[in-house]
């Protein structure tokens, strides 16, 4: 067995379980995305090049309020912008010598999930194992999209509704362990919902669109956040 296929045979063993994963969180979205008025098609595509459960449920939902394309734009460049870090850290994990091409195909295949088990891999990380292990996971994203939408369209109102709060349930259990464990954290949460609720009727924010006004609490309390608490590291970079 060669080295290159060795390292595509384990990218898609340890991509699988991810891509089960996927399946079942991008199904969530699908629904939203059929309340969006998507297709199959073109939620596959869509999930397939996006890959992000934030990213995608902001822009299905700006999708469905028929926001402009420029705010569509700044909220996935703001909500995805950890890959950014994400990238700069893994290309510590990259053989010198790697042709430029590849390290831009695999900047294209961070996901959190993906990056956490190329980070993981001993040594360098191979690019064929990082694009086996987007491969499998980025299918059945993309797939449980298409599956989502299409029940969407095929299932009563009522049964659609309850499925959509599914993705809600997600997105609760993501920060609430955190928040929990990090009083900064919890602080920048709660006021996440305080002034989310007071800019939708605060005089002026308030006729701002919705995705404009989440672009810019994003932007806003993050900012804020990293300059009122910053995570403190050691000598070594460690945090």
């Amino acid at each position: 067995m060669t080295e290159r296929r060795k390292n595509i045979l384990h990218g898609l063993r340890d991509g699988f379980p991810i891509a089960m994963g996927y399946l079942a969180v991008a199904f969530s979205l699908g629904i939203i995305a059929a309340k969006a008025g998507l297709t199959a098609s073109q939620g596959f595509l869509t999930s397939f090049f996006t890959r992000a459960s934030a990213g995608e449920y902001g822009t299905y939902t700006l999708v469905a309020v028929q926001a402009a394309y420029a705010e569509v734009i700044v909220m996935c460049l703001v909500v995805n912008l950890r890959y950014m870090l994400m990238s700069a850290a893994l290309s510590q994990k990259i053989a010198p010598g790697t042709p430029w091409i590849k390290r831009i195909l695999m900047s294209c295949c961070v996901t959190d999930e993906v990056f956490g088990i190329s980070i993981a891999h001993p040594g360098y990380t191979p690019p064929a194992y990082m694009y086996s292990a987007a491969l499998i996971s980025t299918l059945f994203w993309a797939t449980g999209c298409a599956i989502g939408i299409t029940a969407g369209s095929l299932l009563p109102q009522h049964i659609v509704t309850a499925l959509s709060m599914s993705l809600y349930g997600m997105f609760i259990a993501v920060f609430i362990p955190p928040a929990r464990r990090d009083r900064n954290v919890l602080f920048a949460v709660i006021a996440s919902f305080v002034l989310s609720g007071l800019c939708a009727v605060a005089p002026v924010v308030s006729q701002w669109s919705s995705g404009m006004r989440t672009v810019v609490l994003t932007i806003l309390i993050s900012a804020v956040a990293a300059w009122l608490r910053p995570i403190r590291t050691d000598y070594n970079g460690a945090a």
